[in-house]
């Protein structure tokens, strides 16, 4: 495994599915140009298939899961990743929410695969206001990719409506190890990851093209394009 550009997909960013508010089962079946992680691709630049099953509570709890084919590049056969996480999603006020919880990371395909499942806690704050939703959210693994190492991402993101059904994402985010000696980004402790997206729905897919960068200097983070195509359906 190439510890320098290999990373994790998490809740989706923009992995986890947006947090229902009545008690719910839904699966969401997503295909995408590049399976990106803050601007590094986890398909060796190729397309994935992705899907959650998830479901939802009324008082805000949730728990689900989330799969997506992955491609670590030669002499790495794990091909699958598979994500399990539970959280609870809160408004503290009419204009501001917490949703936290807690997330396990596994793979599979390749001998060595079980040694990069671990737990990730993350914590996501949204303030709506007339120029539309503004969040700042972290994460933190204290046994990043079973290394015995603290990781954690720091990001700032802003939407906000064109028109009806047409929204424009723009985000920041910092990735950062505790120990480069166990786990580096391109030889450096830390990174950022830049991301613009145009997001809206028609006949029931939801469409997000997005343009990215990173300040690492690798093939799998240069600047790209990438276009989903979703579908949500209630079970």
């Amino acid at each position: 495994m190439n510890t320098k550009i290999k990373t994790l997909a998490l809740l989706s960013l923009f992995a986890l599915p947006n947090t229902l508010m009545a008690d719910e089962l839904s699966t969401t079946i997503n295909a995408t140009s590049d399976y990106t992680f803050n601007g590094v691709s986890q398909t060796d630049n190729d397309p994935a298939l992705q899907a959650s099953l998830d479901y939802a509570l009324d008082s805000g709890w949730y728990m689900g899961a989330w799969a997506s084919n992955v491609d670590f590049g030669d002499g790495e056969d794990t091909w699958l990743e598979l994500d399990f996480y539970v959280g609870k999603y809160m408004e503290l006020t009419d204009r501001v929410s917490l949703d936290a919880g807690i997330a396990y990371y596994t793979y599979h395909g390749d001998d060595a695969s079980d040694e990069y499942y671990y737990p990730e806690v993350y914590s996501k704050f949204g303030y709506t206001s007339s120029l539309g939703q503004s969040e700042l959210n972290f994460w933190y693994s204290w046994d990043y990719f079973g290394l015995d190492a603290g990781h954690y991402i720091a990001m700032v993101a802003h939407t906000f409506s064109i028109a009806e059904g047409h929204d424009i994402r723009v985000s920041f985010d910092r990735s950062t190890s505790n120990d480069k000696n166990k786990w580096s980004w391109d030889g450096d402790k830390s990174y950022n990851h830049y991301r613009a997206e145009y997001m809206t729905s028609w006949e029931g897919f939801d469409f997000n093209v997005a343009v990215e960068d990173t300040s690492m200097d690798t093939d799998l983070s240069d600047t790209r394009a990438v276009l989903s195509v979703s579908r949500t359906f209630s079970l």
